[in-house]
């Protein structure tokens, strides 16, 4: 950093060089805002800023982390899986609707917006899918870490008596994207609810 600032997750500091400030961001990096509609929502995220000149690293639970350039889109990004952003992208809350309740991380779910790199972490090297009207993707909601683009997002479910029977493949709840952009999975799986059926 030459004078400029980012947000990262509060503790994600391992080392630096240089000159650095640091600084608790409430509500996310959104002000009072943005801490009212985390609590409503439930997406919780704590971020401090960096200020300073020279070198700073994070890490977080030895995780593969993974940079994101965004040119004015939006990245919709499980708050967990956030670690650093550019301090001039905005963050927010976004509706995710069932897909969000099949993996046990609320209804929604974080969005940072603007021009600028973000960070962000994954079990494993991150696996970039590309979906596009010919070709729709279907992802785990465990494996599930973000996505970006102009992508439509439905939840399908693969109950069925079997399921209950205990015959099922163990898939049980899946998240379909349709459209034109990226989504991002990790090679392994968090524990979900729709993995409890």
């Amino acid at each position: 950093m030459t004078g400029d600032a980012v947000k990262a997750k509060n503790g994600s500091m391992v080392a630096y060089d240089g000159q650095m400030d640091f600084k608790k961001l409430s509500g996310g990096g959104e002000g009072i805002r943005g801490m009212v509609t985390r609590r409503i929502t439930g997406e919780q995220m704590t971020l401090m800023e960096v200020k300073g000149h020279g070198t700073c690293w994070f890490a977080d639970r030895a995780s593969e982390i993974n940079l994101v350039g965004l040119q004015g889109d939006k990245l919709y990004v499980e708050s967990s899986n956030l670690l650093a952003t550019d301090s001039g992208l905005r963050t927010g809350t976004s509706f995710t609707g069932m897909r969000g309740a099949s993996t046990g991380n609320g209804l929604f779910t974080t969005t940072v917006e603007g021009h600028g790199q973000a960070a962000i972490m994954s079990d494993g090297p991150a696996v970039v899918l590309r979906v596009s009207p010919q070709f729709p993707l279907t992802v785990d909601p465990g494996a599930y870490i973000a996505h970006q683009g102009n992508v439509r997002q439905s939840f399908q479910s693969g109950v069925t008596f079997r399921t209950f029977m205990g015959e099922g493949g163990g898939e049980a709840f899946q998240i379909r994207f349709e459209g034109d952009g990226l989504v991002y999975v990790q090679p392994s799986e968090r524990n979900t609810i729709a993995g409890d059926v």
